[in-house]
């Protein structure tokens, strides 16, 4: 082959922007395999470079997509967990508001017995009131005029 065809290492460093383990990775990703000359040099023929060119351009959409295929699982994954945690942590939550509701109208109950009961006592006082102490622990029940 020409060499005036051929490119060196460096060259194809400077062409692909990369560094030697990169090309590696590249020549492994697009089957090629770089030639040695009759010095023992290495060099890459012009097509295998545009091929490699061609590998690395969709080598990062490859990664990116990869990335955004872990983003969108992972996504996913704690978007389940999250849902799982709070449907649990909302189980007992159904039992908590009918307690609720039953206390509520047991105080709304014991607070009508109160008010029952705070009547009765004002009744008795006046009832209570209503006798006279006469000695010896004889009472005797006064008489109520309208206008008291």
């Amino acid at each position: 082959m020409n060499e005036s065809n051929t490119l060196s290492p460096q060259e194809v460093r400077a062409i692909l922007n990369a560094d030697n383990k990169e090309i590696v990775d590249l020549c492994r990703q697009a089957s090629v395999t770089p030639k040695k000359n009759a010095k023992g040099q290495t060099y890459f023929s012009y097509d295998e470079v545009k091929h490699l060119r061609e590998v690395q351009k969709k080598l990062p959409m490859n990664g990116v997509q990869s990335i955004l295929t872990s983003l969108r699982d992972m996504e996913s994954s704690l978007s389940t967990k999250i849902a799982n945690v709070i449907d649990e942590k909302l189980e007992g939550m159904d039992e908590v508001v009918v307690e609720l509701i039953r206390c509520k109208t047991d105080n709304e109950t014991l607070k009508q017995k109160i008010i029952d009961l705070n009547k009765e006592v004002y009744q008795l006082k006046n009832e209570l009131n209503s006798f006279k102490h006469v000695g010896l622990g004889i009472y005797t029940k006064k008489e109520r005029h309208i206008w008291e």
